[in-house]
């Protein structure tokens, strides 16, 4: 999962959602309406993935380079990481609600330029505009809907948001997959992403700003309106002085550690439970990032193409799996993540996860030392001017394969046995019709393979073993760890960690893909699981379970975990000489 995540939520709060709901429908009005930001979240940075393989075609220069291939994928990270800082000013300043608006108008434009973009720098501009939506997003719709939902429901209102945002990935996939044949395949997926928001923004002018955004700016009146469409009557005078109360403690913490990142991150510096919190609310969201989860969502039809499917159809349909389970792992996280709580939940999930990524890498690897030779009667047979030049210059060219001759930037025609030796040949959209003319694959970015489809199966073992686990609890660690004045300043900087992290995965992926080989990149992904295995073993507390007081208490004394509690207690034993 992304940039989100999905609450623990108890069997009991989700009859209590249902009850609540049912009597008072306004609720669930205003927690889905803000979580059409979620769907767009999950949407616009799913829906690359497939539209990159149609981009590809259609501009020769995103085709022959890889950066800007990642580029086109990244930019929409990189501009969410402002995109969040600038909601959380607008968020403050301005309200919510103007926050989502906004959010709005900016995912609109961003659809619209993509859809029309003539060149590959329009769409890379046209991704700057999605990119700030989401970062918009990702602050807002859960603070809106946070704020305007009975306090015994949230958690379950706030899942709804997560799961939202998985949602949006899946359905993005099932759009590229209906659009393959469409004319203008890519300028659709893209553009389709423009209906939402102008869904969204009508009907946010309709919902009002939240109760607590209102009181704080001293709009008392509004805000207990506001109140009254959420809580029974008895209870919104309860509630108003519990409103005041909390805004009251807000502003005694930010009179005690500052309003700004810097004078708050000197305060947080000062104490070693904030500074040990710190440091495993940052490390579990930098993991999360690092065992390459989000090179699977931005690129996994170009993943299954490198598996050895050519058809771009059918990659598309395969990354089906991979969103789908994504999706209904965030369901399975509602039911174990407070069952078995969230250290041991991430630590078994990191064991699966690296078994499954060295699986990836050995059948990958496999795959790549027995892809089909390359016969040169084959090669000539399109003709002397399509063979591929580095293939005839080069001195051992008898035992190429066809991974070598992909790596060399050119392209594989497969014989009629997709198995045998085939042809390498200049890698071009014309050739390559020359080949399929023949019914023949043509295969640029992987090579046939027997081994394809458990690749799909272990990318699909990887996904379910990651989603319930390290896709979602760490954003529940960030929830529960820090001390309450702090909270907000730790979750704000875990956040921007973890859409930092993304970044270099995303912006570093296929570029590793051609300097490691497939089967290197997933190696490398699961060394970087190992050690994220060790850094949350040794740094993040349990906190299922544990008051806020006790956590505190924990992280100030310094987390100990086996060996390091049994040589302290082998040390207190020891008599004093």
């Amino acid at each position: 999962m992304v940039e989100g995540g999905v609450v623990g939520v108890s069997r009991t709060e989700f009859s209590e959602f249902f009850r609540t709901t049912w009597k008072t429908p306004h609720i669930l009005r205003l927690a889905a309406t803000a979580g059409i930001g979620g769907l767009l979240f999950g949407y616009d940075t799913g829906v690359i993935s497939g539209a990159l393989l149609y981009i590809r075609d259609d501009f020769k220069s995103v085709d022959k380079n890889t950066w800007l291939q990642e580029l086109i994928v990244s930019m929409a990270v990189g501009a969410a990481i402002f995109g969040a800082a600038i909601g959380a000013w607008m968020n403050d300043s301005l309200g919510r609600k103007k926050a989502i608006l906004t959010a709005d108008v900016l995912f609109f434009l961003g659809a619209l330029v993509m859809a029309v973009a003539p060149v590959p720098w329009v769409i890379v501009i046209g991704r700057v505009f999605v990119g700030l939506g989401v970062g918009m997003a990702s602050m807002t719709a859960p603070l809106y809907i946070s704020e305007s939902s009975p306090t015994r429901i949230r958690g379950a209102l706030i899942s709804m948001n997560g799961i939202l945002i998985t949602f949006g990935q899946f359905v993005s996939y099932c759009i590229n997959l209906a659009f393959t044949s469409v004319p203008g395949t890519w300028r659709w997926m893209l553009g389709v992403a423009g209906v939402p928001p102008v869904v969204q923004f009508v009907l946010m002018l309709s919902l009002p700003e939240t109760p607590r955004w209102l009181y704080k700016n001293n709009q008392i009146e509004k805000a207990t309106e506001g109140l009254k469409t959420i809580y029974p009557a008895d209870e919104v005078g309860e509630q108003l002085q519990l409103l005041k109360q909390s805004i009251e403690e807000d502003e005694a913490n930010e009179a005690a550690i500052g309003n700004n990142l810097i004078t708050k991150f000197r305060s947080a510096m000062k104490y070693p439970e904030v500074r040990r919190a710190l440091a495993a609310g940052v490390a579990v969201q930098v993991v999360q990032q690092f065992v390459g989860i989000n090179s699977v969502m931005y690129y996994a039809p170009t993943i299954m193409q490198l598996a050895g499917y050519a058809s771009k159809t059918l990659a598309m349909g395969l990354s089906l799996v991979t969103t789908g389970l994504n999706t209904l792992g965030s369901f399975i996280s509602l039911l174990v993540v407070d069952r078995f709580g969230r250290r041991r939940l991430m630590l078994v999930s990191l064991v699966l996860i690296i078994v499954g990524l060295l699986s990836l890498a050995v059948v990958f690897n496999v795959s790549s030392q027995n892809a089909p030779h390359i016969n040169s009667y084959e090669s000539t047979h399109f003709g002397n001017n399509t063979i591929c030049e580095k293939y005839t210059s080069h001195p051992d060219s008898s035992s190429w394969n066809c991974m070598g001759c992909l790596k060399q930037k050119c392209g594989f025609c497969a014989a009629s046995d997709e198995f045998d030796p085939g042809a390498c040949l200049d890698n071009e959209k014309d050739v390559g019709k020359m080949c399929k003319n023949e019914h023949r694959i043509w295969y640029d970015k992987g090579c046939p393979s027997k081994l394809g489809l458990l690749a799909v199966v272990l990318l699909a073992f990887y996904i379910i073993v990651y989603s319930p686990g390290m896709g979602t609890a760490p954003w529940i660690v960030n929830a529960e760890i820090y001390p309450l004045r702090f909270r907000g300043f730790g979750g704000g900087v875990a956040a921007m960690s973890n859409w930092t992290a993304n970044l270099v995965v995303s912006m570093t992926f296929l570029s590793l893909t051609e300097a490691l080989g497939s089967w290197g990149t997933f190696l490398l992904y699961s060394g970087f699981s190992a050690i994220g295995f060790v850094l949350i073993y040794f740094v993040v507390p349990e906190t299922k379970g544990v008051s806020l007081e006790e956590i505190e208490k924990v992280l100030r004394k310094g987390f100990r975990p086996w060996p390091l509690k049994q040589i302290d207690d082998d040390d207190d034993s020891k008599p004093a000489k």
